[in-house]
């Protein structure tokens, strides 16, 4: 033990810089990070229009950043990590291009709302690595969303031009010629997560502002059968009553059975005239030989 003290005496002094010199403190020095000031994508000069960045979650950085990314040991896809320091807000995107003015970057109005930047505001761009999605929950803001026939395949064509999410963010999709805003309510396995190349299951809450359609009881009427006009097949009209006023529901009778009844035998109720009472049997009894006899010689008168 004593001879290896002696021994740190007698090592160069550029010993001390090759104990420091560790994997792990060149994974330090291998991370992008730096400071820009951030613009909307209308401000963006050039002939082209570049409505196509507000349609998605990726930025717009200068030229010399990509220089820089190619000497540093990043992973791949970039993705990068925004804060607001002045009010504490962060979020995720990815890069599209880097054609921007040297210290200048581009966003799309929807994630500087959610930085609480304004134009010309500083934020800071760090190179992160982010967990693929498993899972996504999405909050619409409005109940104008509802009106889509297939959110979840309008949404999942919309996450193209996105890279990753973040939950609390509030993203905007383009759909039809019309914005919707949806809150990214939950993301799994992790609160900042990479949705390039994964499959991922998505969900939605209800609709801000939603309320559920309020049910009506129904009050079953009372059924009023034949309470119809005829009509005779020559035309005419003589002898069609009018239609008989609705019965209500104390002049029909329910509950009488009919004791009568023979099954495949259907009976009808008219309302006719009574029949006549039949006569005794008894009364109309056959009697044999029960007229009168006539005889065909005439009986003469005695003297």
């Amino acid at each position: 033990m004593f001879l290896l003290l002696i021994g740190f005496g007698v090592f160069p002094p550029q010993f001390s810089f090759q104990v420091f010199d560790h994997p792990m403190s060149r994974g330090f020095q291998n991370r992008f990070s730096t400071q820009y000031r951030c613009y909307s994508v209308s401000m963006l000069a050039g002939p082209n229009d570049r409505s196509d960045v507000e349609k998605g979650g990726k930025i717009i950085m200068p030229p010399s950043a990509l220089d820089q990314l190619s000497r540093l040991n990043i992973t791949y896809p970039m993705l990068f990590k925004l804060t607001n320091k002045n009010s504490d807000r962060m979020t995720h995107c990815g890069v599209l291009e880097f054609v921007a003015d040297e210290g200048i970057c581009y966003l799309p109005h929807w994630m500087m709302q959610n930085l609480l930047l304004e134009e010309g505001g500083l934020v800071q761009v760090e190179s992160v690595n982010l967990m693929v999605a498993t899972y996504s929950k999405f909050q619409p803001q409005s109940p104008d969303f509802l009106d889509i026939t297939n959110p979840k395949a309008v949404l999942e064509n919309a996450l193209r031009n996105f890279a990753c999410l973040t939950t609390g963010d509030v993203i905007a999709i383009n759909y039809n010629e019309k914005i919707y805003e949806l809150r990214v309510m939950e993301t799994k396995p992790d609160k900042a997560v990479s949705i390039i190349e994964c499959d991922m299951n998505v969900d939605f809450d209800a609709p801000l502002g939603y309320k559920e359609p309020e049910r009506r009881p129904h009050h079953q009427e009372e059924p009023t059968a034949f309470t119809g006009s005829g009509n005779r097949l020559d035309g005419k009209t003589k002898g069609i009553e009018p239609s008989p006023a609705p019965l209500g529901p104390s002049d029909i009778k329910r509950g009488i059975p009919n004791y009568e009844f023979k099954v495949g035998r259907i009976t009808f109720i008219r309302n006719s005239k009574p029949l006549p009472r039949k006569i005794d049997d008894a009364m109309n009894r056959f009697i044999a030989f029960s007229g009168q006899g006539q005889s065909l010689r005439k009986k003469g008168r005695k003297p």
